[in-house]
C-alpha cells in the first residue's frame, strides 16, 4: 500500500534546491551576514515553496532538522510524518536564518530556543505559522505548526460524531451551568471540539470568554486571554479574572493544578458553562483525575455534567480506497464474524487526490460519559476506573473502540488505524 513508504515526492522543492545550490556556510554568524545570507533569491524562493507546499497538502506541521550530515525536512499530514526533502547540509543555515527573518526572530542567536510566529496568505486564505526553535548537537531544529483558520470553521456534525452523541453533546452544552471536559492525548483534536461547541454557542446575547496556551485562532465574537507564566498569568490567575468579566461561558485550554480545577469548580457552581480539557487516556479517568487533583468528589458530582474522550483516525480516501477481505485477527478485533459483515471491509490504495497516500483528513471518535445519577454515588465512593467504566457503559456510554469499529465497519478507516488509536477494555 501507498502509505508504507514515509516519504513524499515533491517536485517543486527538489527543484528550488537545485537552484539554491550550495548557498550558506557555517561561518556566517553575525547578524548582519546572516540577514544577507536569508535574503537572497533562491533562500528567498526556497522557503516559499517549502511553506507553500506544506499548506497546500494540508500539513499541520513542517519539521526542519540538522543532523550530522544531513538535513531533513518532514511534513504531519493527518497526524502521521513524511520526508519530503533532504536538501544539502549546507543549506541549514540559510534556511534557518530565514526563518528566523520571517519569524521576528535573533538570528545570531543559536544557543538558546525561540519561539516566533509568520502570518501568511495563500489563495485568499488567512495562515498563521508558529515557529519553534531548538539548539541540536548538529544545529538547530526548526518545527513551525500550521494553523489554518479556514480549516477550523467545523460544527459538531463535522467531527464524526453519532447523531446520537451529537445531540447529548448539544443538549449538555446548552445548560446554564456546569463543566463539561474533553479529554485525549496532544493531538487528538481537542481544542477543534471545543472551538465547535464554543461556535454553536455563540450568540449576541452570550459572552463567551476563553483563557488559551497559545491563542491559537483568533474567533470572531469571543474574549480570547493568552496565558503568560513569564508574567504570572496562569490558567488560574487568568480564570479568577475571567469571572469579574459577567461571562455566560468560559474556556479554560486545560486544567493542569489544583489551583485551576478548584476555581473552574467554583465557576460551574456560580452559574456559568465551564469548557475545557484534561490529559486522561478515556472519559471515566478524567473523574479520578479530578479527585487526584485534590477537587472533593461531592464537588465533581455537582458540576461536572460530562466528559468527551477523544481520539483521531485517518479516514480513508473515498476517491481510491477499495474493497478485500479481512482477515481472522482482524474481524476477532472488530467482534465479527465474516458472515456478520454488512459490506466489506476498505482498505487504503493511493490516488492523486490523496497524494499517493491512501487517506485523506482525519475523522474523531469518541467516548462520552454522562454524569447520571447511577454514576454520581462510584464516584462519591472514590470507585476505581474501571468500576465507573463499566457501570457507564451500563448506562449506555460506547467506549472508544467501540465507536472506532463502527466507523472500521462503515468503510471510513482501517482496522490499523482503529487499533492504533485504541484499546479494548473487554
Amino acid at each position: 500500500m501507498a502509505d508504507e513508504t514515509p516519504q513524499l515526492k515533491v517536485q517543486a522543492l527538489a527543484e528550488a534546491f537545485a537552484q539554491a545550490g550550495a548557498i550558506g556556510t557555517e561561518e556566517a554568524r553575525d547578524s548582519a551576514k546572516l540577514v544577507e545570507l536569508a535574503s537572497q533569491a533562491p533562500v528567498v524562493r526556497l522557503v516559499d515553496v517549502v511553506l507553500l507546499e506544506a499548506v497546500t497538502r494540508r500539513a499541520s506541521d513542517i519539521h526542519i532538522e540538522a543532523f550530522e550530515r544531513e538535513l531533513v525536512i518532514r511534513y504531519r499530514i493527518d497526524g502521521r510524518c513524511y520526508q519530503v526533502a533532504q536538501p544539502p547540509k549546507s543549506l541549514a543555515l540559510a534556511i534557518a536564518s530565514r526563518i528566523k527573518v520571517l519569524a521576528n526572530l535573533d538570528v545570531a542567536e543559536a544557543r538558546l530556543p525561540q519561539d516566533g510566529r509568520i502570518l501568511l496568505n495563500v489563495t485568499g486564505r488567512q495562515i498563521d505559522l508558529r515557529v519553534s526553535t531548538l539548539p541540536t548537537m548538529h544545529g538547530e531544529s526548526i518545527v513551525l505548526r500550521v494553523l489554518d483558520k479556514g480549516a477550523l470553521d467545523k460544527t459538531l456534525t463535522q467531527l464524526g460524531m453519532a447523531p446520537q452523541m451529537q445531540e447529548t453533546i448539544e443538549r449538555l452544552i446548552q445548560r446554564p451551568n456546569g463543566l463539561l471536559l474533553v479529554t485525549g492525548p496532544t493531538g487528538a483534536g481537542k481544542t477543534t471540539t471545543l472551538y465547535a461547541c464554543l461556535t454553536t454557542l455563540n450568540r449576541p446575547e452570550a459572552k463567551l470568554i476563553t483563557t488559551e496556551d497559545p491563542v491559537e485562532y483568533d474567533l470572531k465574537g469571543l474574549v480570547q486571554v493568552a496565558i503568560n507564566p513569564k508574567i504570572e498569568l496562569t490558567f488560574a490567575a487568568s480564570l479568577r479574572a475571567i469571572l469579574r468579566h459577567d461571562p455566560d461561558v468560559i474556556m479554560v485550554g486545560e486544567i493542569r493544578d489544583h489551583e485551576t480545577a478548584q476555581i473552574a469548580i467554583q465557576a460551574a457552581l456560580t452559574g456559568h458553562l465551564v469548557l475545557s480539557t484534561l490529559h486522561t487516556n478515556d472519559a471515566p479517568g478524567a473523574v479520578t483525575r479530578l479527585l487526584d487533583m485534590g477537587v472533593e468528589p461531592f464537588l465533581v458530582t455537582s458540576t461536572v455534567v460530562g466528559i468527551l474522550a477523544q481520539r483521531l483516525v485517518r479516514g480513508l480516501c473515498p476517491q481510491c480506497r477499495a474493497p478485500y477481505e479481512a482477515a481472522p485477527d482482524e474481524l476477532a478485533a472488530l467482534h465479527v464474524t465474516a458472515a456478520n459483515l454488512t459490506q466489506p471491509l476498505m482498505k487504503p490504495v493511493g490516488c492523486d487526490a490523496c497524494q499517493g497516500i491512501g487517506f485523506k483528513g482525519r475523522s474523531g471518535i469518541f467516548e462520552l460519559l454522562v454524569m447520571t445519577d447511577a454514576v454520581r454515588p462510584l464516584v462519591i465512593e472514590r470507585a476505581s476506573v474501571s468500576a465507573l467504566r463499566d457501570k457507564a457503559r451500563a448506562e449506555g456510554m460506547r467506549s472508544l473502540r467501540e465507536d472506532g469499529i463502527a466507523k472500521v465497519l462503515a468503510g471510513v478507516t482501517t482496522v490499523e488505524e482503529l487499533l492504533r488509536e485504541t484499546q479494548d477494555y473487554e
